[in-house]
């Protein structure tokens, strides 16, 4: 097996929506660094036992939880079973995420209040419950990493529910961390560009429609989930010590205004 630096040796960290995408990729990228790592999955049992397969490979505990993080009643569960089965919490990855894309007019509550749930009301009931945990068993470099996406800043027409869900993240993260900076608790975020992953398929899968994407990449290549992943595990680790309240843009650039390359 290769020879990393294990970073987050002894370190217990709960990912939620692990089971496919980015969310799994971080749960291997972690496990490889040494942390023990428990998963939640909201529907896919399979990927998620899959993916915890992989995890035991580098001989770190490991546990998945279905739960759906947009109800408070299945994240105390998540939580509680955590510990019993790794131990207390150092470090929370709010992955967790979906879309409802339909144009405005036509998006009805129900796709708009699905989104929201999962995407923000699940991230403050996790990291809330994450605080809580840090509280009570008086954790050491205890950390909190939201999941957001470039389109926390980059509007997005057809898919208001998500790029206001994860503007919402945006400030929900800032205002967590100035207030839990006292406790010594981290609180940061990490916002994807265009990766690859199920839930965006449609826009990579095929030459063009991958070539159409690349345009609003300057480094003109589409991510894969390790390159999140490699991030996130960092930004977990005692090299981030002293980083708190901040946004990593993990884009190939595609918040650097691209349709201004050739003086617009």
């Amino acid at each position: 097996m290769e020879q990393v630096e294990k970073f987050l040796s002894g370190k217990n960290i709960l990912i939620t929506g692990g089971s496919s995408g980015i969310g799994a990729s971080c749960a291997i990228e972690m496990a490889r660094r040494g942390a023990n790592i428990g998963m939640n999955y909201h529907s896919d049992k399979e990927g998620a036992e899959k993916i915890k397969k992989s995890c035991e490979e580098f001989d770190v505990k490991t546990a998945i939880y279905k739960g759906d993080v947009g109800s408070e009643e299945d994240v105390k569960s998540i939580f509680l079973n955590f510990e019993q089965d790794i131990g207390p919490i150092d470090i929370l990855v709010a992955n967790a995420g979906i879309q409802k894309d339909k144009a405005f007019k036509d998006m009805s509550l129900e796709d708009w209040n699905a989104v929201i749930s999962t995407n923000l009301t699940g991230q403050f009931l996790t990291a809330q419950a994450a605080t809580k945990s840090f509280t009570k068993n008086k954790s050491k470099g205890p950390s909190i990493i939201f999941m957001s996406s470039v389109h926390d800043i980059i509007p997005w027409s057809g898919h208001v529910n998500y790029a206001t869900s994860k503007g919402g993240v945006s400030m929900l993260m800032k205002s967590m961390a100035l207030e839990l900076a006292p406790q010594k608790i981290r609180v940061n975020a990490v916002s994807p560009g265009a990766i690859k992953t199920d839930i965006n398929e449609e826009a990579w899968q095929d030459e063009d429609a991958a070539n159409k994407l690349k345009k609003l990449i300057p480094l003109n290549r589409i991510g894969e989930g390790q390159d999140i992943a490699h991030c996130v595990a960092w930004l977990a680790s005692d090299y981030a010590s002293y980083i708190t309240g901040t946004t990593i843009y993990v884009d190939g650039g595609m918040t650097l205004y691209p349709g201004f390359t050739n003086n617009g």
